[in-house]
């Protein structure tokens, strides 16, 4: 549900400007998905981190601004599904810079990289998902394994953005074809990591 008429206008200005801005020169790892619609619910793809198991995966993640913004934080989720001790199962996000270390000027970009932060240096102490944070503390590679499998299954990047890729570094039309080609080679890896987690 929006929350733009709740708002004050000053504020939404604000927001504006900020995201015209991210989505004119993006931190790097983080896509935003302008929409003009609806300025408090906002949208961004971020790259996995290099050397965590969330690499080579995109994540889908959601900042809500509510109406006391930015003298309240926003909330943020991940509408991707991901194995983390941060993030509940419903993809609510816990990380100190959006709850008692935040402040007005920190704005979205601030938020933004917090949580792309949280995919480098996972906190088990504050945790969300407990046996995340479990296997974080005493069996680090179970950990790793664990969420890995997580980001190879919900986290891959879609065709879409194949297709953006594609046309940015000006490969043949038929570039995104046969990245769906190459998808549908796959289906039995994808059902044996569906397996393995199941039984997990």
């Amino acid at each position: 549900m929006s929350n733009v008429e709740n708002v004050c206008p000053q504020v939404l200005r604000g927001v504006a400007r900020e995201l015209r801005r991210l989505a004119a020169n993006p931190p790097s790892g983080i896509k935003l998905l302008l929409r003009d619609d609806d300025l408090t619910d906002v949208v961004a793809l971020i790259d996995g981190p290099a050397e965590t198991p969330y690499a080579g995966g995109v994540f889908r993640v959601r900042l809500v601004l509510g109406r006391e913004f930015p003298t309240v934080p926003p909330r943020a989720y991940f509408l991707t599904r991901v194995f983390h001790p941060n993030v509940s199962s419903a993809g609510e996000v816990c990380v100190n810079t959006l709850k008692r270390d935040w402040r007005p000027e920190l704005g979205l970009e601030h938020a933004l990289l917090a949580v792309k932060c949280l995919l480098i240096a996972p906190n088990p102490d504050s945790a969300l998902n407990a046996d995340a944070a479990a296997l974080l503390r005493d069996r680090y590679d179970d950990y790793f394994a664990r969420a890995k499998l997580y980001t190879d299954i919900h986290a891959r990047p879609d065709a879409a953005s194949g297709l953006a890729h594609a046309s940015a570094t000006n490969e043949p039309s038929d570039a995104a074809p046969r990245a769906k080609r190459e998808r549908r080679a796959q289906p039995p890896l994808a059902k044996d990591k569906r397996r393995i987690l199941k039984r997990l």
